[in-house]
C-alpha cells in the first residue's frame, strides 16, 4: 500500500527481489521508489519483508529540533499503523527489536531489497464432498 499522500503519484506494486530506494515525492510524504524510475512510488503490502543495504537511518522530531537516529538492523517488515486516523501517515517499518518507524521518517536515499511478499489470503472455494459408503458384512 502507499501512504495517503502518495495517491497523486504514479505507483505500482512491489515485486519480490527488486531493489527500492527511499525518496521524497514532494507530496508531504516519502516512500519507496522504483530503481528504474524514481518518479514511480512502489507500494508494499503489509507483511512485506525488506533487507536494507546498511543500518537504517531516520529522522526523529523533538520538542525544539530534529535529530537523525540509527537503527542497528538491516531487516524490516512493512506495516500499516494509525489506520483509525485518515489524516496521518500509515506506512511504517517494524524492525527485529520491535521498534516501529514511519516510512516517511526514514532518511532519503536508502536502498532496500524486497525479500518476500506476504501470502495473499484466497477465498475458500467449495470443494466436492466425498462420502464414504460403508458396508456392513454380517
Amino acid at each position: 500500500m502507499c501512504d495517503y499522500s502518495l495517491h497523486t503519484v504514479e505507483s505500482r506494486p512491489a515485486k519480490a527481489g527488486e531493489t527500492l530506494t527511499t525518496r521524497d515525492f514532494h507530496t508531504g510524504t516519502s516512500g519507496f521508489a522504483a530503481s528504474e524510475d524514481p518518479n514511480v512510488a512502489v507500494c508494499l503490502r503489509p507483511g512485506t519483508e525488506l533487507a536494507f543495504a546498511a543500518d537504517v537511518e531516520y529522522v526523529r522530531g523533538g520538542f525544539l529540533f530534529w535529530r537523525r537516529r540509527l537503527i542497528k538492523h538491516r531487516t524490516a517488515i512493512f506495516r500499516q499503523v494509525n489506520q483509525q486516523d485518515s489524516a496521518v501517515h500509515h506506512d511504517a517499518l517494524e524492525f527485529p527489536s520491535g521498534e516501529i518507524v514511519l516510512l516517511t521518517s526514514v532518511c532519503r536515499g536508502q536502498r532496500a531489497r524486497v525479500l518476500q511478499l506476504p501470502v495473499e489470503a484466497k477465498a475458500a472455494t467449495p470443494g466436492r464432498v466425498v462420502q464414504r459408503q460403508t458396508s456392513h458384512v454380517m
